[in-house]
């Protein structure tokens, strides 16, 4: 298959495939439980002539050309997040939610590859196994559907998977050998007090004053108790207590994540967590739980595929075009579940900086973030010509 004609068919769809992915936008769903965007995946793969069928809450179809041959599995994400977006696109969303990662783009782009990798069914030499995902904010999506048999008739033996990226300049291809992200554990801690009056904080016991300290000392953790070249986050996102300002409240809860390269060091961090709150908990005359509430293992990608998969990028758009990183990052992506089972190669996509466009470049998760949508064509003939090399090489 000629990777240019394919990237011009996928330039000639751009508009369909940026409607698809503004309906998505329009309507985000957070979490394991995906109705509406799940109906509008399926009923666009009907329209292709897919037969697609709902997994472990997300959504699979197969597509098979003359030839059974092996299978490889292209994966894309469709929750969105809990931000309120304050950009002015004219098909933001005003639910509460927002596409704040680019899983809308992703579902965009596989969508786009499925019309690309159909209108060329009779040249695969083999089978694509399409994958739309719930859940990967919360970690359990990928775990879910690998529970319920994504992995299973037909079994693939090799998968792929793309992510937009902001601040990254539009259409440079990102790729990393080996361990290419880092793992998270999400975890809350819940600190028990007495609830009495704001007047009189000598009749009860402050669980706040007792969550912060807890607080400050996890700062210890990173700084004090591992080594300065060990790589290992640990951030608190949400701080919630009480209900009214003249009310010590009951109980005070933080939630957060443990990012790490190495499960060892996860396991030290979150020992550590509950040692530090349980006695600081105690020091005040309270008390403290913590709890593991989900976990996305280090992300580990196939040296030989990955690199195939950047030749295809530079194929299809140039070698200025790829950039191969030396080091992981650490961010966390549960497509990492699925590289302990089969070779996986995850590559990101620059989707723009403020130097292009002062819209574009915000953080990943903002609430103004903006990712240009003249990449969306780029991403699916990505998905599509790696998917077809990948089979046709295996002959």
């Amino acid at each position: 298959m000629n990777g240019k004609t394919l990237l011009a068919e996928a330039i000639e769809m751009k508009d369909e495939i940026v409607e698809n992915r503004r309906a998505i936008h329009r309507a985000p769903e957070v979490g394991a439980h995906l109705p509406q965007t799940v109906q509008f995946v399926e009923e666009k793969l009907r329209l292709l002539g897919y037969e697609p069928r709902e997994l472990g809450g997300g959504v699979v179809a197969e597509l098979t050309g003359e030839d059974m041959g092996r299978c490889i599995l292209l994966r894309a994400d469709m929750d969105a997040l809990k931000v309120r977006e304050k950009t002015n696109l004219p098909f933001r969303s005003e639910n509460g939610s927002m596409h704040a990662c680019g899983h809308d783009m992703h579902a965009a782009m596989l969508l786009g590859a499925a019309k690309l990798l159909k209108a060329h069914q009779s040249e695969l030499k083999g089978t694509v196994k399409l994958v739309f995902q719930p859940d990967e904010e919360g970690f359990t999506g990928a775990k879910a559907m690998l529970k319920a048999g994504v992995l299973e008739a037909p079994e693939p033996q090799a998968a792929m998977a793309l992510h937009v990226n902001s601040g990254t300049p539009s259409g440079l291809v990102l790729c990393g050998k080996g361990t290419f992200m880092a793992g998270c554990t999400l975890f809350r801690i819940t600190v028990k007090g007495v609830g009495c009056h704001g007047a009189m904080p000598e009749t009860g016991v402050d669980p706040i004053n007792i969550a912060a300290h807890i607080y400050l000392a996890l700062q210890e953790i990173t700084a004090r108790e591992l080594p300065a070249k060990t790589p290992a986050i640990v951030t608190m996102g949400k701080f919630s207590a009480g209900h009214a300002p003249n009310i010590i409240p009951q109980e005070a809860v933080i939630e957060g994540t443990i990012r790490t390269f190495d499960r060892d060091v996860t396991a030290l961090i979150l020992r550590r967590i509950g040692e530090i709150a349980d006695a600081t908990a105690r020091a005040f005359r309270g008390s403290a739980s913590v709890e593991e509430l989900a976990s996305a293992p280090p992300l580990k990608n196939d040296e030989a595929l990955t690199e195939q998969m950047a030749r295809c990028a530079e194929m299809l758009f140039g070698e200025k075009s790829v950039y191969r990183l030396r080091e992981g990052g650490m961010g966390s992506e549960d497509f990492a579940s699925y590289t302990y089972e089969l070779p996986c190669a995850y590559l990101l996509l620059g989707a723009g900086t403020a130097q292009e466009d002062a819209r574009y470049g915000k953080p990943m998760h903002n609430e103004n973030v903006v990712f240009n949508e003249n990449i969306l064509p780029r991403g699916s003939a990505l998905l599509a010509y790696g998917a077809m090399q990948w089979l046709e090489d295996r002959q």
